[in-house]
């Protein structure tokens, strides 16, 4: 039987908060935190990637070759 380990709010807030989380102030790097899509550090402004977590690379990757092809389709 598997377990599902999902942090607590608490511990969420305290990686969210701990500035050796956040490189060069902007990047989100925590190899703990598996949310692909983590907050931003400004609370309110959306969401931001952990660089930490090889499938928010991925996302952002099929995000960016999508949205290219949206944009050469829409030119033809």
């Amino acid at each position: 039987m598997e377990f599902d380990n999902k942090p607590s709010q608490e511990t969420k807030d305290k990686w969210h908060s701990d500035p050796n989380n956040w490189k060069l102030g902007v990047f989100y790097y925590n190899k703990e935190d598996k949310r692909i899509f983590p907050p931003k550090r400004v609370s309110g402004m959306g969401w931001t990637i952990n660089h930490a977590n090889p499938k928010s690379t991925l996302a952002m990757v099929g995000i960016f070759v999508a949205v290219l092809m949206i944009i050469k389709l829409v030119k033809q």
